[in-house]
C-alpha cells in the first residue's frame, strides 16, 4: 500500500477525507473532500469530478485503517492515491490546522 506522511504533504495537496460526519464535523484538514467510507462507492463520482486529473490523492482518516482501505480501492481503479500514514491524529500532532466547517479551530475525534 502506497503511504505519505503527514509532513511530505505539501499545502495545495489534494486531500480525500473519509471519516464519518460526526468525526469531520469536529475538525478537518481545510480544504479536504469529505466522502465517509459508508458512503463512498455511491459517491465515487463526487471524487472523480472533484479530484485533479493525473493528480494525486491523498487519502485519509483517524489512523490510517479506513484510508488505507479506499486508497487501496482507488488504485485498482487506476487512480494514483497514497494512505496518509497516522491519519488526521497525526496531522493534527504535527502542528497542521484542524477546522470546522465554519472556520474556527476543531479536535480530531
Amino acid at each position: 500500500m502506497p503511504t505519505v506522511e503527514v509532513n511530505d504533504l505539501k499545502d495545495g495537496d489534494f486531500l480525500l477525507d473519509v471519516r464519518e460526519d460526526d468525526e469531520w464535523q469536529a475538525g478537518h484538514a481545510e480544504g479536504a473532500l469529505h466522502i465517509p467510507i459508508s458512503e463512498f462507492v455511491a459517491r465515487f463520482g463526487e471524487l472523480t469530478e472533484a479530484a485533479p486529473q493525473d493528480g494525486r490523492v491523498h487519502v485519509i482518516c483517524r489512523s490510517g485503517g479506513r484510508s488505507a482501505q479506499v486508497a487501496m480501492y482507488l488504485v485498482q481503479q487506476g487512480v494514483d492515491a497514497v494512505n496518509v500514514d497516522g491519519g488526521m491524529q497525526v496531522w493534527a500532532a504535527a502542528g497542521r490546522p484542524v477546522v470546522t466547517d465554519e472556520g474556527r479551530p476543531g479536535f480530531v475525534l
